[in-house]
């Protein structure tokens, strides 16, 4: 059987390797090319992007060629089932045209979810459907109006994950080199198979290919190859499935297809955080990222596909399901994820990482929280001014402000306060200044970088009283507070405390004759 393999490979990699040339020369006579219209596009010069025509081509005929052998290879013929071939080639072909028209033309991707959709369901309706999910049901097998829905969205992930990486020569199409190898090891041991035949003929077809795409191409996959490749592929998987362990048949697929599903995911992810459509293009890919990182466009693709590589030989290790594999695996995956993740710089994954983190300091955050809502409530009951300072002073004494500075200007019926009067310091141009917070007791901010909020204090009256102005040192820690509950109904509940206490403040007089200690309360009016 190994001659049987290599001939059907080399078949397909000739077939391809010419028909890939001649595609090439063939759209670039007709004008079939995709122009760098956009700033997203990587190439400078307009290149034809129909190379999945050749691979779609060399393929079939391949297989083709795979069923003559069949008539003289006994092991070959009992493998070879042509009704399996038909359930899933035709679907194939169905996506590849869409793929063609859309090369040529432009399709939305809800018209391109819909075809790939339609043809998930007669993979389903052939028997290709996914049965049961072990990790989640156990061994029970699915109804059919669970299944179908779980097998149009497998089918719909890994065809348009694999369309999505292809933003870089020779990227899509050495990812889907792994991954098919990958299904061809594992349908080998599973036992001699049409799976086996299907992958190795459209292995030779991707790596004749290769050679007109890798950097610098002359040749684009396009849609035409990205999706027939990713809806094979999903195809493949679920047919070997039904022949795999439970472990195997769930796992090794996901596993293998790594790259192009870590690609969608983070797609998804970035666009749902950022508030902008799930379907709209960007630079922010894991190869636009790279090349951000000083990697040349051929670098890209070679780090890229040593990650494939990564994957593929991952999912090997999960032909020997144990609890260490599988955990040893996990493991190793996601610590790479998360490394690699963290180099590539995605800000919208960092807004994540913060609010995640607010949710484990949210206990503290509560705490500050409600130091200011307590404090909003007392100054609306507040009786004299200095009433007023100790709940400033307790607000602010345990949050994540460095210090506040609250200065007010006094009208012409309002006497002077009580605690400034004792300080010693005398009214300037009738304003009046109160500080307060942790740096009053430690150290000054005097000198110290910082920055500051201020607040006006207008009354609900309208009465423009003067400012609340909250002072903290520049520092790595974050904010623990809601800046919403001191810019809202603070500052006025504030402004009126002070609009009805000062009206009743007792001014200090000296008595006459008597020493410093000696004061006399005089009420101020």
């Amino acid at each position: 059987m190994t001659v049987v393999f290599f001939a059907i490979f080399f078949l397909s990699l000739l077939f391809s390797f010419v028909l890939t040339r001649y595609v090439r020369d063939v759209a670039s006579r007709r004008g079939w090319v995709a122009m760098p219209s956009h700033e997203r596009h990587l190439h400078a010069n307009p290149l034809p992007r129909l190379g999945g025509v050749a691979i779609f081509l060399s393929f079939s005929l391949s297989m083709l060629a795979a069923a003559v052998m069949a008539s003289y290879v006994p092991h070959l013929h009992s493998a070879f089932s042509l009704k399996t071939l038909l359930t899933i080639l035709v679907p194939a072909s169905l996506v590849f045209m869409l793929g063609v028209y859309d090369d040529l033309y432009t399709v939305g991707p809800y018209v391109k979810f819909a075809v790939q959709g339609l043809a998930a369901t007669m993979l389903f309706m052939g028997g290709l459907r996914i049965l049961n999910i072990p990790v989640l049901f156990g061994e029970h097998q699915l109804p059919w109006f669970v299944g179908l829905p779980l097998t149009i969205v497998w089918v719909l992930a890994i065809t348009n994950a694999f369309n999505l990486i292809d933003g870089l020569d020779g990227l899509a199409a050495g990812s889907a080199l792994f991954s098919t190898l990958v299904a061809f090891v594992v349908a080998l041991l599973n036992g001699f198979s049409l799976v086996t035949v299907m992958t190795i003929a459209l292995a030779g077809a991707i790596l004749g290919f290769l050679r007109y795409n890798f950097n610098p191409a002359t040749i684009f996959l396009g849609d035409s190859g990205s999706l027939f490749i990713g809806f094979l592929l999903s195809a493949l998987a679920l047919e070997g499935a039904e022949k795999a362990p439970t472990i195997v048949a769930v796992a090794i697929p996901v596993v293998s297809f790594g790259l192009p599903i870590l690609e969608t995911s983070l797609s998804i992810i970035r666009r749902l955080v950022s508030g902008r459509p799930v379907f709209t293009a960007d630079r922010e890919h894991i190869h636009h990222k790279l090349l951000q990182h000083g990697l040349t466009h051929r670098q890209v693709v070679i780090v890229l596909y040593g990650v494939s590589a990564v994957f593929a030989l991952l999912s090997l290790f999960l032909l020997w399901p144990t609890g260490s594999s599988l955990g040893l695996v996990l493991a190793v995956l996601g610590t790479g994820i998360w490394i690699g993740v963290q180099r590539l710089g995605y800000l919208e994954l960092g807004e994540l990482a913060r609010v995640a983190q607010r949710t484990f300091e949210q206990r503290q955050i509560v705490i500050n929280n409600l130091a200011i809502r307590r404090a909003t409530e007392e100054l609306k009951v507040a009786r004299d001014y200095e009433q007023v300072c100790r709940v400033l002073e307790a607000a602010f004494d345990s949050n994540d402000f460095d210090g506040f500075d609250v200065q007010f200007k006094l009208f012409p019926s309002e006497a002077y306060p009580f605690r400034a009067a004792e300080s010693g310091a005398q009214p300037r141009r009738g304003e009046v200044s109160f500080q307060g917070g942790k740096s009053r007791r430690s150290r000054s901010l005097d000198g110290l970088a910082a920055w500051t909020l201020s607040l006006d204090l207008v009354s609900s009256a309208n009465r423009h009283r003067g400012a609340l102005v909250v002072h903290r040192l520049y520092s790595q820690r974050h904010l623990q507070l809601d800046i919403n509950l001191l810019t809202t109904d603070f500052p006025t509940v504030l402004a009126d405390a002070l609009d009805r206490t000062l009206q009743h403040t007792v001014q200090v007089i000296p008595h006459p004759g008597q020493d410093d200690q000696g004061f006399v309360a005089a009420q101020a009016g």
